[in-house]
């Protein structure tokens, strides 16, 4: 049986599923931090794969630590960086291998979750709510228009604790109208997350609600209840794409 193991190493965390032919047969996720411990605590009892694919943003000395992990199967990994076309999907970044593999990869598999469900499929909006969220338009002939950067969740109220003299209290709950700091401080970041969503459904159609929405990343669950319209959460959309991608070549 052939196993493709598929890693997803983003700012904070390396994702990792296990995939044969008759689909996913395990995950995992662990804090950058931990990657030392992958080979003895995650992948102790892991049927050796055959092949090893995955992306990375994490950076280098992430890259060579995960290796190291790897090192006891004798499968070099293959990393994906970003083309200007892959499975059916257009990058109209300026210079193509600029944009995240992540990113990449996430548009990758939505392109592939909407053929799969409609032969002419609508426009999609792709979000990665990790330490940083992304905000991709995805348009109905495969075309990926743009995106937009912002900081995630946490790193939002980490930067106003860290850098406001009167915004240190305890983070709060989401509030439509807070009435305490922390809510005010929770709230607004989330309403700043959604806002972005908003405003990049409605400039790739007119009706913003009708826009699917794909979410994915470790905030996903903090976020999804506040948005609108047509929506699902992902939690392996990077690691699904990073496997379209490979089988396509």
């Amino acid at each position: 049986m052939s196993r493709t193991l598929v890693l997803d190493a983003g700012n904070s965390r390396t994702k990792w599923g296990l995939h044969a032919v008759r689909g996913w047969m395990s995950f995992g996720a662990i804090p950058n931090g931990e990657i030392g411990t992958l080979a003895l605590r995650e992948w102790q009892n892991l049927p050796r794969p055959d092949r090893i694919v995955g992306v990375n943003v994490a950076g280098e000395a992430a890259r060579m630590r995960i290796e190291a992990q790897l090192a006891r199967w004798r499968v070099p990994p293959r990393w994906l960086t970003a083309t200007a076309a892959a499975a059916g999907v257009v990058n109209s970044y300026a210079q193509p291998a600029q944009l995240g593999a992540d990113r990449w990869a996430a548009l990758v598999a939505a392109r592939k979750r909407a053929l799969a469900m409609e032969l002419f499929p609508p426009p999609v909006v792709v979000v990665n709510a990790g330490t940083a969220v992304t905000v991709d338009a995805l348009d109905a002939e495969g075309v990926f228009r743009g995106g937009v950067i912002l900081p995630g969740l946490r790193l939002m109220l980490q930067a106003l604790a860290e850098h406001t003299a009167g915004l240190k209290s305890m983070p709060g709950s989401y509030r439509d109208f807070p009435t305490n700091t922390g809510d005010a401080l929770y709230s607004g970041a989330v309403q700043a997350i959604t806002g972005a969503i908003g405003e990049m459904r409605a400039r790739l159609a007119g009706d913003a609600n009708s826009v699917r929405c794909l979410l994915a990343g470790g905030a996903a669950q903090d976020i999804a209840p506040h948005l609108g319209g047509p929506l699902e959460v992902v939690d392996s959309l990077v690691l699904e794409g990073v496997l379209a991608l490979a089988d396509a070549g």
